[in-house]
């Protein structure tokens, strides 16, 4: 680290210094949860059509694992067909949104800590006026207030791009869930056209 780099998150407190770490969490939350759908093929749709229409095929990615395994439990009687179904879709659903909480957490709680850190370094600011007796150098004080509002800043520049992160990765898995409900219900019906 810098030694500007120091100087900069010294200047915000402890107030900044956490909202570094949760900057550091974030990027490591987004580049695993990456790493994971792209492991688990969440984007991957063809090898699911071809065992769709075929039965057969490729069962790489996501969906085309679920659809070989609806058709496994498609051997089961009807009622425990869907149940099996159910509870399959229900755990690749949860795979696909495991690790999202925390980023949730970071995007409530780093702006809260950067009003923490401003708050903070307004009371530091006005207890400097209040000991000086009300004869404090402006450019002191306000060079305290813009310490104080950095954390804010910082809290936010965190909380956004955590955000967008979760937003993006929450369409993702909403996708998915219709995909897999849509294939399921392919499924059944083709099998009660047949």
């Amino acid at each position: 680290m810098t030694p500007q780099m120091l100087e900069f998150l010294n200047s915000g407190g402890p107030a900044l210094w956490a909202i570094a770490v949760l900057s550091v969490l974030v990027l490591a939350i987004v580049l695993w949860k990456l790493w994971r759908l792209t492991l688990i093929g969440a984007w991957s749709r063809a090898g699911a059509e071809a065992l769709l229409t075929r039965q057969n095929g490729s069962s790489n990615g996501l969906r085309a694992r679920f659809v070989a395994d609806v058709f496994a439990a498609r051997r089961l009687p009807d009622a425990l067909a869907r149940e099996e179904v159910m509870r399959i879709a229900a755990r690749l659903l949860s795979d696909l949104r495991s690790g999202l909480r925390p980023l949730e957490l970071i995007v409530t709680i780093a702006p809260l800590i950067g009003l923490l850190g401003t708050v903070l370094g307004m009371i530091e600011a006005f207890q400097a006026l209040e000991t000086s007796g009300g004869q404090a150098d402006p450019s002191v004080l306000a060079g305290g207030i813009w310490e104080a509002l950095l954390t804010t800043a910082a809290g936010m520049g965190v909380a956004i791009p955590a955000a967008v992160a979760l937003s993006w990765f929450e369409a993702i898995a909403d996708t998915v869930q219709g995909d897999l409900e849509d294939l399921a219900t392919r499924i059944f019906t083709q099998d009660a056209q047949s």
